[in-house]
């Protein structure tokens, strides 16, 4: 756990980031808390990351379940965190 979290506002007042507990995200409101990938084992006891549900890679595979989500986490803090398909911000803010 890191002691520091940055947090996307969207032009609809809604809040993005990477889930931590540094915060305690319910005070900003209601929460919908979302899996940005799935990590998941393979047959040869690999682990991969998948970005899918941010419309990103397949990454790994990894040694451990730990090394993957470090990957995801990295992968998120190097991507911008884009608004949400259904909730885009319009043209001027």
């Amino acid at each position: 756990m890191t002691n520091e979290m940055e947090l996307v506002v969207g032009c609809d007042g809604g809040v993005r980031c990477i889930y931590d507990e540094a915060l305690d995200l319910r005070e900003l409101g209601r929460l919908t808390i979302t899996r940005a990938s799935h990590v998941e084992p393979d047959t040869s006891g690999g682990w991969f990351t998948d970005m899918g549900p941010v419309d990103g890679p397949m990454l790994g595979p990894y040694g451990s379940r730990t090394q993957a989500l470090q990957a995801e986490r990295e992968w998120l803090t190097r991507s911008p965190l884009r608004p949400l398909p259904s909730r885009p911000c319009p043209a001027t803010c």
